[in-house]
């Protein structure tokens, strides 16, 4: 059983701090595109934030904090999902980023058939990259419940880096198209919402 855990930790630092996923583009959120992207590919989804939950009570979902002090990046939150996912016996979790309204509608089998192809407990999403090869994109991934305890202590120890950690334990790599643009596009900075908004028009599953 895969749960789903959509991160919205992020400090939106480039976008003048707030929350991204509330951001409009074109009439709905970031957030309800993510959601409506990622709820058919899982039994269960929450959503890992900080702060206020109650700014979130629109979409229904549950609310998951950091339990780790300060701002640890999307580790924290992808052990917040693995927590509540192992006390409702999930298996696994996919995350996918709450300002990534465009990501693939089969993200969650294509990590589960890379980590069964590759025989790697993580599996994380990736596209070419004309200059620097195959890019992974870290808070797209499948994650074991099993290894909870082991990234609870990593963070522990002071890791924050995605990829520090996963390489640790053998990540397979789920390969996606980058054409006609990346799925995976992220708003960070104003100039990357009108970007948003001028593919919402065109973006294909």
């Amino acid at each position: 059983m895969i749960y789903g855990v959509i991160l919205a930790g992020g400090q939106a630092t480039r976008m003048g701090g707030g929350d991204k996923g509330l951001l409009d583009l074109n009439g709905r959120t970031l957030l309800e595109l993510v959601i409506e992207r990622l709820s058919p590919q899982v039994e269960a989804l929450a959503l890992n934030a900080n702060g206020d939950a109650g700014r979130f009570a629109s979409f229904g979902l549950p609310v998951l904090a950091d339990s780790i002090e300060g701002y640890a990046g999307p580790l924290a939150g992808v052990l917040a999902g693995l927590d509540w996912a192992a006390g409702n016996g999930a298996s696994h979790i996919v995350t996918a980023a709450a300002d990534t309204p465009f990501f693939p509608c089969d993200l969650t089998p294509r990590l589960q058939l890379a980590s069964e192809l590759e025989n790697r407990p993580i599996a994380l999403a990736a596209t070419p990259d004309p200059d620097r090869g195959m890019v992974r994109h870290p808070t797209f991934g499948l994650w074991p419940v099993a290894l909870r305890e082991d990234l609870r202590q990593a963070l522990g120890q002071g890791t924050r880096k995605v990829v520090a950690w996963t390489d640790r334990h053998g990540t397979a790599l789920a390969r996606f198209d980058a054409e006609p643009f990346d799925p995976f596009f992220n708003v960070n900075t104003p100039q990357d919402m009108d970007r948003a908004r001028a593919l919402s028009g065109s973006a294909r599953a």
